[in-house]
């Protein structure tokens, strides 16, 4: 073999050497911190405390301070639930009461027609008549006028003049729309 050869193979060696040994004391310093911190009495003073206790001390406040995010965090989703389900209630119970409502409405209905109201004793429309008389022509027993209509009327020789009031023209009102039972 070569000089340079040699001379290579010993500086491959020493370093090799060298890097074991470094990698060996990467391993055994934890261990050797361990047994001297437990052999050691417990003083808390800041002066006494070493790299890996204050690399576990970090370690520590950060497990701490995970944990307080986490309960944080759960009893927030319990106090969600608690407002889902009371609104969940709510809103049953709203559902509930219109169901009864609509149950409560009566079996009626709005339907239209055209029905002539008789003139009262004092000269007002009687329309009362007209509403049932609405109702009956549709298959119901009674019913209420809910709309009502007024028309003029004239004989045609008012129109022929081109008036549209006068003499022997008279005010007629219909039903023109009931709610039946």
């Amino acid at each position: 073999m070569s000089v340079d050869r040699i001379a290579s193979r010993e500086f491959e060696l020493a370093f090799f050497s060298r890097a074991v040994v470094f990698a060996t004391a990467l391993v055994a310093l934890p261990a050797l911190a361990a047994a001297q911190q437990a052999g050691r009495p417990a003083d808390s003073s800041p002066q006494n405390v070493g790299f890996f206790d204050a690399i576990g001390h970090w370690f520590d406040r950060q497990a701490d301070s995970l944990n307080l995010s986490v309960d944080e965090a759960r009893r927030q989703m319990e106090r969600f639930g608690q407002k889902a389900e009371s609104a969940a209630r709510v809103t049953v119970d709203s559902a509930q009461d219109a169901a009864g409502a609509v149950a409560r409405i009566p079996r009626s209905r709005i339907v239209s027609g055209y029905e002539r109201c008789a003139t009262a004793a004092n000269g007002a429309p009687d329309c009362l008549a007209a509403a049932d008389a609405v109702c009956k022509a549709n298959g119901f027993g009674s019913g209420r006028s809910i709309d009502m209509t007024t028309a003029e009327i004239c004989p045609p020789r008012v129109w022929m003049t081109g008036r549209n009031s006068g003499a022997g023209c008279h005010t007629e009102t219909f039903v023109s729309r009931a709610i039946c039972r």
